[in-house]
This record gives C-alpha cells, sequence and structure tokens, in this order.
C-alpha cells in the first residue's frame, strides 16, 4: 500500500512507539489519528504532525462506546481509514502470589488483558468494517498492525499477565488475517524487544547498559524509528500478511 494520502490510526500514538510511529507513516504521506488517554502530549503531536495533517482524540481502547465513536470522528475529519497500529498498551509486573502468598488480585489481570489484547481487539474490528468500505487496490483496501512483545514467547517472572496479553495478539493475528482476506486487508504484528523509548531513557545509565549487553546484536537497544519503519515497511510491503515479526537484536529474554 502507497501511504500517500491515506489515513491512519496509530492507537498509544501520544508517546513512545507509537509516537515515532506517527513521524514515519506522516513521512510517508500518510494523515494520522492519534487515539490516547495523555491530552498534552497528543496535542503537542498534532502541532508537530500539522493540524492540517493529523488529529487527536481522547480514547480508552477497552471501552467499545469510546472506540466507536472516535472511529466515527476520524471518518468525519478524515473520510476514510486505511492503516491501523495499535500501539496502546501497559505492562505492569507482578508476580501470581506475593511474599505472603496472597493471589494477585484478578482485577489487575483482567485490566492488562483489557488494555492489551481485548483493546487490540476492539479498535481492529471498528477499523476493519470502515477499510471494507474503501476501494480496492492492488487487491487491498486496508492494512491493521499489532504490537505485541518478546514476552509473548519468554515471559519473565512477574509477567504472566502481559505475556498472556501479547501472546493472545500473537494467536489472533493469523486468524484474524484470514478472516479479512476476503475483503483485503492485511493483518500483521510487530514483536519489540527491548526498545529505547523515553520512558526507558529515563532510566540510570547503568540500567540501561545492563539491558542492552543482554541484547546479542546489536548490542544495545532497540530505537522507536526502528519499530516505526518496520511498521512502514509492513504497510508497504503488500505480500506480508499473518505474520509476526520479532524486533529484538536476536534476544531471547531470561527467567529473570
Amino acid at each position: 500500500m502507497d501511504l500517500s494520502n491515506k489515513v491512519a490510526i496509530v492507537t498509544g500514538g501520544a508517546s513512545g512507539l507509537g509516537r515515532a510511529t506517527t513521524d514515519v507513516l506522516a513521512a510517508g504521506g500518510a494523515k494520522i489519528a492519534i487515539f490516547d488517554l495523555n491530552a498534552e502530549m497528543g496535542g503537542e503531536a498534532v502541532k508537530a504532525l500539522g493540524e492540517d495533517k493529523a488529529g487527536f482524540w481522547s480514547v480508552d481502547v477497552a471501552s467499545a462506546e469510546s472506540v466507536e465513536a472516535a472511529v466515527a470522528a476520524v471518518i468525519e475529519k478524515f473520510g476514510r481509514i486505511d492503516v491501523l497500529v495499535n500501539c496502546a498498551g501497559i505492562g505492569p509486573a507482578k508476580k501470581i502470589i506475593d511474599r505472603d502468598n496472597n493471589p494477585m488480585p484478578l482485577e489487575d489481570f483482567s485490566k492488562l488483558i483489557g488494555i492489551n489484547l481485548t483493546g487490540s481487539f476492539n479498535v481492529a474490528r471498528c477499523c476493519a468494517a470502515e477499510m471494507a468500505k474503501n476501494e480496492l487496490v492492488d487487491g487491498e483496501r486496508g492494512v491493521i498492525i499489532h504490537t505485541a512483545s518478546v514476552a509473548a514467547y519468554e515471559g519473565q517472572v512477574g509477567q504472566c499477565a502481559y505475556s498472556a496479553s501479547k501472546g493472545g495478539i500473537v494467536g489472533m493475528t493469523l486468524p484474524m488475517a484470514r478472516d479479512l482476506a476476503k475483503v483485503g486487508i492485511r493483518v500483521n504484528t510487530v514483536a519489540p524487544g527491548i526498545m529505547g523509548t523515553p520512558l526507558l531513557r529515563g532510566m540510570p545509565q547503568k540500567v540501561q547498559d545492563s539491558l542492552a549487553a543482554t541484547v546479542p546484536n546489536p548490542s544495545r537497544l532497540g530505537e522507536p524509528d526502528e519499530y516505526g519503519r518496520l511498521v512502514r515497511h509492513m504497510v508497504e510491503n503488500g505480500y506480508l500478511n499473518g505474520e509476526t515479526i520479532r524486533l529484538d537484536g536476536a534476544i531471547r529474554m531470561q527467567p529473570r
């Protein structure tokens, strides 16, 4: 898919991997719709991208009503949706039982699954319904890209809920691609490793260096721009469908 004059929704697009992705897609000629909860950062992103080429909507991805309303607003502003990149997510670590053998509150597990997994599906289902209305060009009408994690494969101690949410994203990628094949919508997923997001870059340098040393090659943190460029490739490569690609420098996470 050629990004020129296409409309891309990026959830979690106000910061981190999502923010980097908005820059990369906009550079390719796309108009950007940011779905996020951080209105201040979302507004700053829109100003940087250009208010005629971008918009921000405060969206709870786990809420059907919130997403449906925001998708309708994007259609009203831009007239169509061609690309969805799901970057919104949370990742708090918590063990199944604590030091006193008290169980993890079920609501903690449910919240993480609700935002990361259900949220990704929620936005995808709404966007797919709009993409299906697009004219078929070169055999396709839209592209959906999810964000998983290497934790989907090698979850660490305390990551049971997080790994389950990201593993669910990996698991639904192929069947979603098969479901939407008949209407010309491709679906792929990126599973990032240790990425140098602003949050991680705010950690002490010793911590950053220690994390970077665990990456075989290149032995450094991944850059958000590298994630964005992989997303763009997934959009532009019309034969790439139903796949999850690890972006991790060949790392395999240890238990701790």
